[in-house]
């Protein structure tokens, strides 16, 4: 049997979901290490609702797990109802989703609060000695619940290829160790079993973000 590996999403689309080119990636690199994906999301209303062509906030409202269900081509479950028992391993992709609906990163930055039912998944996959794997934004999470773990975003000097470069300053202000690294690279936190990779915190060709998702879910699937 292969490994089961838990996947965690936050809505469908960049700017207030769960990033979809990372997502499918996590996907297809899972199904290619013959590991078992079964995805979750919180059951709960986004943030806000964003226009991905103007780029701009709407007045629509959406639910994070109906949204999340467009990715998962509707096989997917209640978050409330992850069992950390009966899996192997955590992947969470990133997107602006992970800031806004799994917490109030996009908000309050460092000072942000984790949804309860993400808190509580995240310290039983780490508590069980389970690796979990994060990309782009998502090791943000990581670094507000586990301080001194390693991670990375990335870079951490701001520039047209690392636009998002500051994130790894404020994850050190949190008492984390950032460790800077290439798109196509990870870094792996053996202690506290963390895998990341930054996928389009930089501004990278998709490939690339391909294949550092790769190496990450890769990494992940050995260690579970």
């Amino acid at each position: 049997m292969g490994k089961r590996v838990a996947v965690m999403l936050a809505g469908c689309g960049v700017y207030d979901g769960s990033e979809i080119h990372e997502s499918s990636a996590v996907l297809v690199h899972l199904s290619r290490e013959g590991a078992q994906a079964e995805v979750y999301a919180p059951n709960v209303e986004q943030m806000h609702v964003v226009d991905h062509v103007k780029g701009q906030p709407t007045q629509e409202k959406r639910n994070v797990l109906v949204e999340s269900a467009r990715i998962a081509r509707g096989n997917i479950k209640d978050l409330a109802k992850l069992d950390v028992q009966g899996l192997d391993a955590l992947i969470i992709p990133g997107g602006f989703g992970v800031a806004k609906n799994l917490s109030t990163w996009a908000t309050q930055g460092k000072n942000c609060i984790i949804c309860k039912e993400v808190e509580e998944v995240l310290r039983a996959f780490h508590a069980a000695r389970k690796p979990i794997g994060l990309c782009c934004i998502s090791p943000v999470l990581a670094a507000k619940i586990f301080p001194g773990c390693e991670l990375t975003v990335g870079h951490d000097t701001e520039c047209e290829k690392w636009p998002y470069a500051k994130t790894a300053e404020t994850m050190k202000e949190l008492g984390c160790k950032h460790v800077n690294k290439h798109v196509t690279d990870i870094h792996v936190d053996v202690k506290n079993k963390l895998v990341t990779t930054s996928a389009f915190m930089c501004n990278a060709p998709v490939h690339e973000i391909y294949d550092g998702i790769g190496k990450m879910v890769q990494e992940v699937v050995r260690l579970a």
